[in-house]
């Protein structure tokens, strides 16, 4: 018998209770019954960002799709933006706001590495008109964070917004946007929501929400119709129903533990493991590590990634010149301390075979436990 584990950063692990709603009937969209449960999620998502605002869309996409409407709903042809590129999902923002006309400022970084602040607000200055700036708090390709609080405060106090891709940030981190500043933040549905691909999540600041109808071409990913509609209960086009469904149960889950131990549960599992990998002789890759996902140097990360696999845990590989040099070992889903423990234990197993070396054996294991069990 051999039981996989999914520690990739998405898709992740689903709890029993998302599976069961997913697995239940369909329901028509268009009825009573799926109205009060869309409502009643509307309810929960406030709750999880500490916010009444009703400025929020659901939208049966990736979370691609929701950078995309950021894009084409909050800017106009020509705005200059300012994009923090230091990933691949920087590189995205990049993309997808050229592909629309607008006027991007990269402010590019080695993979690995974080934004500077300082030269984040000398540019801002330098450049008044600029209308967004466009970052990751959580950099995927990378495990990097970036600090999404000083973006926030530095965009407050201009005619600027702070668009964050949080996909795999909201549900890990207690975020609030309100708070901090943030005036558009997006989601994906396969990362800490505990879902299956296919629903991506967007929220708008009143600031923001005074940008709409810009004149950038839009047509499902139009927010003032999607907003409208979704207050009521509704939505312009197909929603993704059983994924609705099961988001009314990952936010309980979420709620019921609270949005402040999430974040130190995702703490933990971060910190203990990047704790096992250098006591491994391993590199953890970024300067400013996610709490959401860990990504490990290794110049042998494939032969390593296809042993973990043997032992029944996936992972997920570098990505375009980091290919065959990461590996990267997500804390987001059902995952737990031993989920983690058993992962850490295979990474022994690995590494000691790959480097014929038995005293490997216990270093990992031992070092995660410190951290994890021994506060």
């Amino acid at each position: 018998m051999r039981k996989e584990r999914l520690f990739t950063p998405g898709p992740v692990e689903i709890p029993p209770r998302v599976l069961k709603v997913l697995g239940e009937p369909i329901i028509h969209h268009r009825t009573p019954e799926f109205k009060e449960v869309f409502l009643y999620t509307r309810e929960l998502f406030k709750r999880l960002l500490d916010s009444p605002s009703e400025n929020f869309v659901y939208f049966a996409s990736s979370g691609t799709g929701a950078m995309e409407a950021a894009v084409v709903n909050f800017f106009s042809p020509g705005d200059e933006v300012v994009v923090i590129n230091a990933g691949k999902f920087g590189e995205r923002w990049v993309q997808i706001a050229s592909a629309y006309g607008l006027k991007v400022v990269e402010l590019r970084y080695e993979w690995g590495k974080t934004y500077d602040p300082q030269q984040l607000e000398e540019t801002l200055k330098k450049r008044p008109g600029v209308k967004g700036v466009l970052f990751q708090i959580s950099e995927t390709s990378t495990a990097t964070y970036h600090d999404h609080r000083t973006i926030g405060k530095l965009c407050r106090e201009r005619d600027c917004l702070a668009v964050a891709d949080a996909i795999t940030a909201l549900g890990v981190y207690d975020l609030r946007p309100e708070e901090e500043g943030i005036d558009v933040l997006i989601g994906g549905s396969q990362k800490a929501l505990m879902l299956p691909p296919g629903l991506s999540t967007l929220w708008f600041s009143e600031k923001a929400a005074s940008r709409l109808g810009r004149n950038l071409p839009k047509y499902y990913f139009d927010v003032a119709k999607e907003v409208k509609k979704q207050r009521e209960g509704t939505t312009a086009y197909t929603p993704a129903v059983s994924l609705i469904l099961g988001l009314r149960e990952s936010l309980e889950m979420l709620l019921e533990e609270g949005m402040p131990k999430v974040e130190r549960r995702h703490r933990l599992l971060s910190e203990a493991t990047r704790a096992a990998v250098s006591a491994l002789g391993l590199k953890v890759f970024s300067e400013s590590p996610s709490i959401s996902v860990t990504a490990v140097y290794s110049e042998e990360a494939e032969e390593l990634r296809k042993k973990l696999l043997e032992l029944g845990i996936r992972t997920a590989g570098g990505q375009d010149h980091l290919k065959g040099k990461l590996f990267r070992i997500s804390h987001m889903g059902y995952l737990d301390l031993l989920d983690h423990l058993a992962a850490i234990g295979a990474l022994e197993a690995a590494l000691a075979e790959l480097k014929n070396d038995v005293t490997l054996f216990g270093k990992g294991v031992s070092a995660f436990q410190r951290v994890a069990f021994g506060r």
